[in-house]
Parts: C-alpha cells; sequence; structure tokens
C-alpha cells in the first residue's frame, strides 16, 4: 500500500510540477519586457541586456547541479530549483532598476537551470525501459499544453494594460511554484541512494562524461535536432510574413497548430511507434520529417498567394509537429538509458545543452542565412536534420549495445511507472561500455 501511494502521489505531483513550469513560463515570457518596462524607467535595449547577461551567468550550472543530483538524488535538487524561481518571482514585485532586475532575474534563471538540469533525472528514477518513453512523453505535452494556455493567458493581460495586473501575474507565478515545490516534496519519493562512502568512491561524473566519446557525440547529434525544434518559432513568423507576404494572422494559426497537436496527441505517437522501431529510429524519422518540412516550406515560394499557400503551410506545419512528437520522448528517453546509473544526474544535466546550445545557435544562423537568400535556412536546416537522422542509428548502438529493441510496450507507463525497489537501473550497459 505505501508503494501504490508513493507511484500514485509521483504520477500526479510531477506532471504538476511540470504544468506549473510550463504555463509559468508561457505566462511570464510575453509580459516580462512590457513588465519591466512598467515599474522601471530603464529602456527596451537595458532590459533585455540585462535579462540576457542574467541568463548567460546561469549557463555553466548544469555540470555542478548533475554532479549534486548523483550525491543527493533529484528529488531535493527538483524542489531547490523551484523554490529559487519562486524566490526570483516574489524579487521582481521589487525590482524599480537595473541592479535589482539583474538580481531577480539571476535567481530566477538560476532556479530554472538548477530545475530542468534536474527534473529529468528524476522522471527517470520513476520509470524502468520503455516506461520513460511514455512518461517523457507526457512531460512533452504538458509543457507544450502549459506554454499555450500560459500564453493565451499572456495575451488577456496585455489588454487589460495595467501595472496592478502584471504584479498580480508576478505574485501569482511565485506562489505556484512554491506550491509545486511542497508538492514535489511531500508527494514524490525518491529512490533508495547509495551508502555514503559509496558514493564518496564513485568516479568523478564529470570525468567520466568527458572521457564517454558516444554520449558527447549523442549531445552534439541533438543539437542538430533541436536547431529543428528551435527553427519554428525563429523562422516561422519572418519567413512566413516578409518572405511569402502572407497575412500576419496566419503565424498565430500555424503556431496554434503545432501547440495543439503536440499537447494532444504525443503519448499516442510514442506508444505506437515504439512498438515498431527503437528510440534512435524513431529520431531518425522525426529527422527526415523535419528535412521534408524545410523542403516543403522552402517550395511554397512557388506557390500563388492566399488560400493555396496558406492551406499548403497549414498541412506542412503537421510535418514538423509529427517529427517533434517523434524527437522529444525517444532522445530524453536514449538519454536517460545511456546514462551510467551512478552519474546520471551529471550526464542528464549535460545534455541539457543540447538545448541551449540550439536556443543560442538558431537566431543568429537563420539571421545570416536568411540575409543571403530567404530559402536558404530552410535549405541548411534540412541538411543538418539529415545529417542528425543518419548518425543517431550508429550512435544508439554504441550507445546501449545493440540497436534498441525494434518493438516495445509503452502504454500505460505514466499512470503506473515501476516502484523503486530492485531496480538495476537503465544505464547499466553504457555503465560497462563506456
Amino acid at each position: 500500500m505505501r508503494t501504490s501511494t508513493v507511484r500514485d502521489g509521483a504520477a500526479w505531483a510531477i506532471p504538476m510540477a511540470l504544468a506549473v513550469d510550463a504555463v509559468g513560463t508561457g505566462l511570464f515570457l510575453p509580459l516580462s519586457m512590457v513588465y519591466f518596462l512598467a515599474v522601471t524607467d530603464l529602456s527596451e535595449a537595458d532590459v533585455g541586456l540585462l535579462l540576457t547577461a542574467a541568463t548567460a551567468c546561469s549557463l555553466l550550472l548544469p555540470l555542478l547541479v548533475g554532479r549534486i543530483v548523483d550525491r543527493i538524488g533529484p528529488r531535493p535538487v527538483v524542489i531547490a530549483g523551484q523554490l529559487s524561481q519562486a524566490v526570483g518571482f516574489f524579487l521582481y514585485l521589487g525590482v524599480t532598476g537595473p541592479v535589482s532586475l539583474f538580481l531577480a532575474a539571476l535567481v530566477e534563471s538560476a532556479g530554472l537551470r538548477v530545475y530542468w538540469s534536474s527534473v529529468f533525472a528524476l522522471i527517470a528514477e520513476q520509470a524502468d525501459g520503455e516506461a520513460k518513453d511514455q512518461w517523457f512523453a507526457r512531460a512533452g505535452m504538458i509543457r507544450a499544453a502549459g506554454t499555450g494556455i500560459g500564453t493565451v493567458l499572456a495575451g488577456v493581460l496585455l489588454a487589460t494594460d495595467s501595472r496592478h495586473v502584471y504584479r498580480g501575474m508576478v505574485l501569482a507565478d511565485a506562489i505556484s511554484f512554491v506550491v509545486a515545490a511542497v508538492t514535489v516534496g511531500l508527494f514524490v519519493r525518491g529512490a533508495r541512494r547509495p551508502a555514503p562512502e559509496v558514493v564518496a568512491e564513485s568516479p568523478d561524473g564529470v570525468r567520466q562524461l568527458l572521457r564517454n566519446r558516444p554520449y558527447l557525440e549523442l549531445i552534439g547529434v541533438n543539437v542538430l535536432f533541436n536547431i529543428c525544434t528551435v527553427f519554428l518559432a525563429v523562422a516561422t513568423p519572418v519567413y512566413v510574413v516578409r518572405g511569402l507576404h502572407a497575412p500576419g494572422w496566419t503565424v498565430g494559426v500555424f503556431l496554434t497548430i503545432t501547440t495543439a497537436v503536440v499537447a494532444t496527441c504525443t503519448a499516442e505517437v510514442t506508444r505506437r511507434v515504439r512498438r515498431r522501431t527503437s528510440r534512435g529510429g524513431a529520431m531518425a524519422w522525426a529527422g527526415r520529417l523535419w528535412a521534408v518540412w524545410c523542403g516543403a516550406a522552402a517550395l511554397a515560394v512557388l506557390l500563388p498567394r492566399g488560400a493555396p499557400l496558406v492551406g499548403c503551410l497549414a498541412l506542412v506545419m503537421l510535418l514538423w509537429a509529427t517529427a517533434e512528437m517523434l524527437h522529444g520522448p525517444a532522445s530524453n528517453a536514449l538519454s536517460a538509458e545511456a546514462a551510467p546509473e551512478g552519474a546520471r544526474g551529471t550526464y542528464l544535466a549535460a545534455f541539457q545543452y543540447s538545448f541551449a546550445t540550439a536556443d543560442m545557435v538558431t537566431p543568429g544562423l537563420f539571421g545570416v542565412l536568411y540575409g543571403v537568400d530567404r530559402v536558404l535556412p530552410w535549405v541548411v536546416v534540412g541538411g543538418l536534420a539529415l545529417t542528425a537522422s543518419v548518425a543517431v542509428r550508429p550512435l544508439e548502438r554504441r550507445l546501449t549495445g545493440s540497436g534498441g529493441e525494434e518493438s516495445g510496450a509503452a502504454g500505460g507507463a505514466w499512470e503506473q511507472p515501476a516502484g523503486h525497489e530492485g531496480r538495476k537501473g537503465p544505464g547499466r550497459q553504457s555503465a560497462e561500455g563506456a
């Protein structure tokens, strides 16, 4: 009964924490500039530079956080990240100038980095084998749905143009992170940790990671996949409106379509795909679909303006959404499977650099290439997607000692994740072969 209670608690407490973060991010990001401009005398450039500087200062945290996760487990680190984000939002209420803004943003950004550097280790701790795919699939659905809901709410709040409403939003975000931290603390139970002397004698996770060339290559290949993910939001508004001269309202429609599909279909797509191919196979298919998406978007310049162009682009966006549903859960599950159990926190934290790198590289890549020709960014990114799809299958075999199972039963894992007792750990093969 006790094990069942823990399992049931984790099954809803972790999704709730993910939802809080997603809604809070979707709500605050569109309003952040507006809020800081309303409560300070700073310019748009000043606010932007201060927020960028605060984010850059937090980029060194993941590897440190990963090492801490390996020593004490992911649960307390996840809670610390949520509480740090809450403190940052409480500090936002007192922002009056550049110093207070930078310090508040630094605390909130550090908490965000700590949270995302540990929450995937917590998810991986709750399920073995094929169950990971469903956990990560539903995590992706929650993030997409929560971010979409937050963005819609932000649009409603922007219409009020009230400083008091903005402050209420910041306060609500702060309180929600506290509630999420308390929920994880009360209802999620971490796996039993090794004895202190065993932890002290374990190899340095960072050094072990730096010697594990296949895992480092996985991070590099995942950067290419994630460029495709980020490319949607970066390229679509500019290309559709300025490159194709389509109506501005179509951008919102296209992004809504992709968000709705990912938020509702990821778990089912993951379940069906994992019956037929391995995680690396799913990622390879994602790369091919992203390449087709890029090719179709590039060829849209040949279409006449109006309904044919809008209809074609709407269908093209479904290719991106399908690729995203294939890639997200599979990549996270493969990274967790390939991480040695004793250093899983370090490995999964390092894996987050594939997302951070794509976030930093993609805007500049698009801007430079678009300045040469409006179609060139799509050609280059499509080539990167194909390169990643070719590289990932042999890399998967090196990471896991096999090609991954060609079929599996992934259904129902979220509701019934495996207990902690008797667990051998998902990274046992790579730990032996690294």
